[in-house]
């Protein structure tokens, strides 16, 4: 049995196709075309002059269309745009700021992105509408911000980049990345996340934020420009880098004994600096005392040995005079201060040495003046 024949399907009454429409469907007709374009002539020719289509109002007409058509390409590129130029889709060339034209559409388009704008980007914070300041306040997105470090301690960070699209890789931006911020904040955060797990906690906190901001801006450029992305990183602020809220307590407890360590390494290095050269002048003293010593010693010994040498000369001419000379002169030195004298009587002695009393005869010793006094003699004489 043919389907038109089948009147009394499940779908509906009537006769109908196999999937639920006939011929004699009872909605809305759609409007037939050649009614549409018969309206449209008369509409046409009621505009035109003499109020029927002639060759010359079609060509008045196709002019301006054209005109108007070639005048549409003009397009301005403003302050911070560059005009990126496509050809059936193809970039073929890149615009400054100002007034330009490009041929109409569908032949050529324009697209204009910021690419002469530094755009902001914060990662670890996010702005956020405060209806009690009447205002937008800052608020922490720990998810971003909690890196952990080489030494396996977990410290905060929010940092900001800074942007913009390379003026010679406006094609690749348009192109290349589907989503640009996001791009960008991924590689911000993990470039971030990488320099901060090859360094210590300590460095990261205190002196090391130059360096750390530097070796993430490095890192998230090259890895940019291995997607082909046409952006520039400008700059990498490190805003906040604290320890979390849950120990950032113990960590400044430390941070101020390290700050009383080098307190004292400081005090200890200048007290350094103040014994050490007043130690190094006393040695120097010292040695220069010695060193005079030494070269008096030296002109001391050399001038006795001159001395005996004169005397040995004087002593191989006249041995006898000389020896008793010497004997006397020695005897003279030795019992010049002595306070008792043994006198010997010779070979007519009795075998007894006398003792004589002989203290009155020498003269006796007196203390020494003060300085700047002539010494007082005895008037007693041997």
């Amino acid at each position: 049995m043919p389907w038109k024949n089948q009147g009394g399907g499940p779908w509906s009454s009537g006769p109908k196709g196999p999937w639920g429409s006939g011929p004699q469907s009872s909605g809305p007709r759609p409007p037939d075309l050649e009614d549409l374009l018969r309206r449209g002539q008369d509409r046409l020719q009621s505009l035109l002059p003499g109020g029927f289509v002639s060759g010359a109002g079609i060509a008045l007409v196709l002019l301006a269309a054209l005109a108007i058509w070639g005048l549409s390409g003009f397009f301005r590129v403003q302050s911070e745009e560059l005009g990126v130029v496509l050809r059936f889709g193809k970039h073929v060339r890149t615009v400054q700021p100002g007034l330009n034209y490009h041929l109409p559409y569908p032949i050529e388009t324009v697209l204009l992105p910021k690419a002469l704008r530094v755009s902001t980007l914060s990662i670890g914070m996010s702005l956020i509408d405060d209806p009690s300041r009447r205002g937008r306040t800052m608020r922490d997105v720990p998810e971003e911000s909690l890196m952990l470090t080489g030494d396996e301690n977990i410290v905060d960070v929010d940092f900001t980049v800074l942007w913009r699209i390379k003026p010679d890789g406006v094609g690749n931006f348009l192109f290349n990345i589907q989503n640009p911020e996001g791009t960008v904040k991924a590689v911000a955060e993990s470039a971030m996340r990488e320099v901060v797990g090859r360094a210590n906690i300590q460095p990261v906190l205190t002196g090391a934020r130059t360096t750390t901001e530097a070796n993430v801006q490095e890192l998230m450029q090259k890895t940019l420009d291995s997607y082909g992305a046409g952006i520039s990183v400008q700059q990498v602020q490190m805003q906040k880098v604290d320890p979390p809220a849950q120990v950032i307590d113990a960590f400044r407890d430390v941070q101020a004994a390290r700050a009383d360590l080098e307190r004292l390494q400081n005090e200890a290095q200048t007290y350094a600096n103040r014994v050490v050269p007043d130690a190094r002048g006393r040695a120097s003293q010292i040695l220069q005392v010695a060193e005079g010593y030494r070269e008096q010693a030296i002109a001391e010994a050399r001038g006795q040995s001159a001395r005996f040498l004169k005397v040995y000369d004087e002593y191989k001419k006249a041995p006898d005079v000389t020896r008793q000379r010497i004997y006397l002169e020695t005897m003279e030195r030795i019992l010049g201060g002595a306070e008792k004298l043994v006198y010997d009587g010779g070979a007519g002695a009795q075998g007894v040495v006398p003792y004589l009393p002989l203290n009155e005869l020498t003269p006796r010793r007196q203390p020494p003046a003060p300085s700047g006094q002539p010494q007082q003699q005895s008037g007693s004489t041997r």
